[in-house]
């Protein structure tokens, strides 16, 4: 079944399953589907009927969510073309990467496959996307990097950023202001000012603007230790890394 054949709203259920699985590995249910997408709990009920009668999703148990191969195909299809489009949005058009999800959210439904890969060869074939998600191959696989959210990094040691959660703009900005993003190297302190907090240094490196994440020089040079929240802490995911490199 190509995603041509469903509605968007369809797309975006079997997308948005999958994404909630990707880097943890809990069960998605139908309150946390339901939050995820903001509609209400009947709405997304309701919705998962239908998925199941077309043979895209099971329930094995109650409010419980699971993708059939044919819905996890769909799902992927519709990551690869939303990721390659955030590229995109964020290397050619000048978009930050708070600003391209929403972007490619609209177009992921209105472009065809000879465009989405007309924009992964101009980009170069790109491996991840502004955000240090993967961008699944043409066949369909996906092979995220090996990384852990930042508050489980046991300090002092030192980090490099794999990727960060794209769900709240807001978490983004607080980022890109402190010169965090994919391939950044944090040393993460073994100090905590306050339980609810996870203390980094962003090691300097040379100021780059890309993938959307803008962070300058002077702001790199100035880096001093931060206090992470721990909301915005735990959208950041990394490895562990020997030193500064």
């Amino acid at each position: 079944m190509h995603p041509a054949e469903l509605s968007s709203a369809t797309q975006d259920y079997l997308k948005t399953i999958w994404r909630l699985g990707e880097w943890e590995p809990e069960r998605v249910t139908t309150t946390s589907l339901a939050a995820r997408m903001g509609l209400a709990a009947s709405t997304v009920s309701e919705a998962l009927k239908k998925l199941t009668a077309q043979g895209l999703v099971t329930r094995p148990a109650y409010g419980v969510v699971e993708l059939t191969e044919q819905g996890r195909a769909v799902a992927v299809h519709m990551v690869r073309r939303h990721r390659i489009l955030e590229m995109f949005l964020a290397t050619e058009l000048g978009y930050t990467w708070d600003e391209v999800h929403d972007e490619a959210e609209v177009l992921e439904h209105a472009v065809t496959d000879r465009f989405i890969d007309g924009l992964d060869a101009k980009l170069g074939h790109p491996r991840t996307d502004p955000h240090g998600d993967t961008i699944p191959s043409p066949d369909g696989a996906v092979t995220p990097p090996p990384a852990v959210p930042l508050p489980d990094v046991a300090g002092p040691a030192h980090a490099r950023v794999a990727r960060v959660s794209d769900e709240d703009p807001e978490t983004l900005r607080v980022l890109s202001r402190a010169g965090i993003g994919p391939g950044s190297v944090l040393r993460v302190s073994g100090e905590r000012t306050d339980p609810g907090t996870v203390r980094v240094h962003v090691v300097p490196r040379a100021g780059q603007r890309g993938r959307g994440v803008v962070v300058d020089d002077a702001v790199r040079e100035a880096a001093q230790d931060t206090d992470l929240g721990i909301l915005v802490a735990e959208a950041v995911w990394v490895h562990r890394v020997d030193g500064p490199r």
